[in-house]
């Protein structure tokens, strides 16, 4: 019987397009090859979906010699109505910026930040450690 919470790691929160987008934002002059790598599926797969991208006008490619360069759209509108109005370029700026980039407004960069002690403003960085390793979570014995 399947896990209905999904805690076995079979799902993520992006679909394969989704997944395709923010790599071709990342880096526009990514072989289809470098895209499944870093996507997780097969190269016919991000081909079928670069064309889909291509089709609906997420995008654009353009050859240069040998190699292809993709042009995101990022006042292009989400497809689902449940972002209806809304454009992909503020949600794929969230998922590509670089830990260097401190000028997104929004964003929280203190999980990319993580001074050499491997805490961060008095939290343990490992939420998996027990308490013990965690000294925030230790608490004080009390006596009978």
């Amino acid at each position: 019987m399947s896990d209905p919470a999904g805690s076995d790691g079979s799902w993520t929160l992006l679909t394969g397009h989704g997944h395709v987008l923010v790599e071709i934002a990342r880096n526009p002059e990514a072989r289809i090859r470098d895209i499944s790598a870093a996507a997780g599926i097969t190269e016919r797969t991000v081909q079928a979906i670069v064309a889909d991208l291509e089709a609906a006008g997420y995008l654009t490619r353009t050859r240069t010699g040998r190699r292809t360069l993709y042009t995101v759209n990022r006042d292009s509108l989400f497809r689902h109505s449940a972002q209806e109005g809304l454009r992909i370029g503020p949600f794929l700026a969230l998922l590509t910026a670089t830990t260097t980039d401190t000028t997104t407004p929004g964003r929280d960069n203190r999980r990319d930040q993580v001074p050499a002690t491997g805490r961060v403003k008095g939290r343990a960085t490992d939420r998996n450690q027990p308490p013990e390793a965690r000294p925030e979570m230790v608490r004080p014995e009390i006596s009978p």
